[in-house]
């Protein structure tokens, strides 16, 4: 099907046309991170589907489809759900304040009975396509400096403000991170961003002593010296680095990996999966999922690229921007780069909140694809 044929009215609606235009490529790669995820959950339960593995597959096989169905929804109906979805989202997190269930040191979830919630998650979302319409709207200078840079200042400082007090620094530092790459991306003014990088940086140390929990000082101390405490704060960066090392080349073997089979590597379903992998199947499988990771993000730039709307690829590069920030942050804390902040390995580790709002994700970067040549109004960047 040619571009000109897809711009001929009604043609481009039919559903095997909108079928066809989905990126089979970028959805084949997400199932292979899917089904290398399933696999190492299967291999660090002791080759058994329970209790990680089996859940994990239902998971990502309904993700999937929903990404599909997703991809066929119109740009206009993504547009006009962008600020009641962050209205919604903004409201759950407030709830969390109220009735939140605490996991982990944090009052990050909601209990509906069958299941918990993480709304900080979803957060990430809704920031991205609220930050997409308003700049949508948005003119020029309005972008670059402008006073009108509050509404989507606000926008993002908002829920990370939210976020850090429950106390989740990961999510929050992945907000905060997601947001200002759509700002820049937009056209934020250096004359803006200069003097705030300054701040941030001059604000690091009076936070780490004044601002952060008790725990959350530890984290940061034993990333500056794990060695301080081996048995105790330093545990998890260590058993991460021998879990590294000891692959090797090509790996100890599928299921032979003795940190995640004894159980010496903490999280090893969560935080610490990229490991696992490592030690399994050495630097070769590390570079080949990494590669995979890789090729999913030049995929979506360029999904992001070919878009005729504002809107659709600030949208799609912001969903990008998540994704990049989730693996750069994970990747770097299980190298020991990185303060150990509770950031999963995306579509690896274990969760649903998280692959729930990911895969949502990758539905809005296929809708973008598939609705290319979609035309958005204008208007006003409130409304």
């Amino acid at each position: 099907m040619t571009a000109s044929a897809l711009t001929r009215p009604g043609e481009r609606d039919r559903l095997p046309v909108k079928l066809s235009q989905i990126d089979w490529r970028l959805t084949a790669l997400l199932c292979v991170i899917g089904g290398a995820s399933t696999a190492m959950l299967y291999s660090v339960a002791g080759a058994s589907w329970e209790p990680w593995a089996a859940n994990h597959l239902m998971r990502f096989s309904f993700a999937v489809l929903l990404m599909i169905g997703l991809a066929l929804l119109d740009l206009r109906i993504w547009f006009a759900l962008a600020y009641p979805f962050y209205g919604v989202t903004l409201l759950m997190l407030l709830a969390v304040e109220v009735v939140g269930v605490t996991v982990n040191g944090a009052q990050s979830w909601i209990d509906l009975g069958v299941t918990r919630v993480q709304p900080a998650e979803f957060m990430k979302l809704a920031v991205v396509l609220a930050l997409a319409r308003w700049y949508h709207g948005a003119t020029a200078q309005e972008a670059r400096l402008h006073w009108k840079l509050v509404f989507p200042a606000a926008m993002v400082g908002l829920p990370f403000l939210l976020v850090a007090h429950q106390p989740d620094l990961g999510t929050a530092m992945s907000l905060a991170l997601t947001g200002a790459a759509i700002m820049f991306v937009a056209g934020l003014s250096w004359k803006i961003i200069a003097p705030i990088v300054i701040a941030a940086v001059v604000a690091i140390p009076p936070y780490v002593v004044f601002g952060m929990h008790e725990y959350q000082r530890k984290r940061v101390l034993t990333f500056l010296d794990p060695s301080a405490d081996p048995s105790g704060d330093g545990y998890n960066i260590i058993q991460s680095k021998i879990a590294l090392g000891s692959g090797g080349l090509l790996g100890k073997g599928y299921g032979l990996g003795s940190q995640s089979q004894l159980e010496f590597l903490p999280e090893r379903h969560t935080d610490f999966i990229f490991a696992t992998v490592a030690e399994e199947f050495g630097f070769v499988g590390s570079v080949a999922i990494l590669l995979c990771y890789l090729a999913i993000v030049l995929t979506c730039l360029r999904i992001a690229s070919l878009s005729h709307s504002h809107f659709a690829r600030l949208a799609a590069l912001g969903v990008t921007a998540t994704f990049a920030v989730y693996l750069l942050i994970n990747g770097a804390m299980v190298m020991g780069l990185a303060p150990v902040v509770g950031v999963p390995m995306p579509l690896m580790s274990y969760g649903g909140s998280m692959m729930l709002m990911l895969m949502v994700g990758f539905g809005l970067i296929q809708a973008v694809r598939v609705h290319r040549y979609t035309e958005l109004p204008k208007g006003s960047g409130l409304i």
